[in-house]
């Protein structure tokens, strides 16, 4: 008894959270963590909690692309992973060669047009993994709709430090102008590998801290992050639903600002007189023509009307 209302219960804050989202972020990034004390409170080994983790990861997918998400990135081994014993480093390099190629194989994957990539020093995991990784990047290549990126063997401060050196080494040889070192240089050295910037990373498993997980793409873009509790294999749809909603909360609190920032600076530079004010915003229109100025304008009209500044 207790067990169906509870299972009613989920199932009406789900449909709840669900109607209380109006967007999804572009791109999702989530350290899965947890499965090894999932699997100690379980009382089971450490490859049985990978195994269920590895299931919650193919459930997150769906709900990616239900919810119109159309990147996610998972930390699937982490460079301070090699430090783990050999025989959990052994049955994790099993699982991930047997996903990857799961996943290649899978309907679902080549029905949704999903790109599988990897992200990392790949040439530092065994031969088999790497196999792994080459024949589900060939067998997916070709689609756009859906990217799916597995980091392995990554680490954000070596990314960051690999494209530093090749940046300089560029440098050095006269391959590059320092005045041509640009934000979209660095990112075209960052693995090899096109990213976008993340949304929204997610972790599970309790603790509060990123873990040196996408630096670039997720600080540069101030990346809404979202941690709860539930061990991998115990993440819910809900807990994914609770993070896409905290992404939004960050992006209405964000867009506030930015508002409010705007408002200030043309006040300004107009003064208190609303004609010199609408001219002001109308200017920046025209000067503005990137993609969002003509809806931050809007905004700004919007936010001045509301103020009632004074003629």
């Amino acid at each position: 008894m207790y067990a169906r209302v509870r299972r009613l219960a989920e199932g009406a804050y789900e449909r709840l959270l669900r109607r209380d989202i109006d967007g999804t972020p572009d791109h999702v990034a989530i350290i899965q963590d947890g499965n090894r004390r999932y699997a100690r409170e379980h009382g089971s080994g450490a490859a049985d909690g990978h195994r269920e983790g590895a299931q919650t990861t193919e459930q997150v997918l769906r709900w990616c692309q239900d919810l119109g998400v159309e990147e996610l990135t998972l930390y699937a081994f982490s460079t301070e992973n090699f430090e783990r014993p050999p025989e959990e480093r052994e049955h994790l390099f099993d699982l991930i060669e047997g996903k990857l190629r799961e996943f290649a194989d899978k309907e679902q994957v080549h029905e949704n047009e999903v790109c599988i990539r990897a992200l990392g020093e790949v040439d530092r995991l065994p031969e088999r993994v790497r196999d792994a990784v080459a024949y589900a990047e060939e067998r997916t290549e070709g689609y756009d709709r859906f990217r799916l990126n597995v980091a392995l063997a990554y680490g954000g401060r070596a990314e960051l430090l690999g494209a530093a050196r090749d940046t300089l080494g560029a440098v050095a040889a006269g391959d590059l102008d320092p005045a041509d070192v640009t934000v979209e240089e660095i990112d075209r050295r960052l693995y090899a590998r096109p990213v976008r910037d993340v949304d929204l990373i997610v972790r599970t498993g309790g603790d509060e801290r990123t873990s040196n997980f996408l630096p670039w793409h997720a600080n540069g873009n101030e990346a809404a992050v979202f941690f709860c509790a539930p061990y991998w294999p115990e993440f819910s749809k809900i807990d994914f639903l609770r993070a896409i909603r905290t992404y939004e909360s960050r992006e209405a609190s964000w867009r506030h600002t930015r508002r409010e920032r705007a408002v200030a600076l043309v006040r300004a530079v107009a003064g208190e007189s609303l004609v010199e004010t609408r001219e002001v915003v109308g200017r920046l229109r025209e000067q503005l023509p990137h993609v969002g100025s003509e809806e931050l304008t809007d905004e700004l009209t919007a936010e001045l009307d509301r103020d009632g500044t004074a003629e």
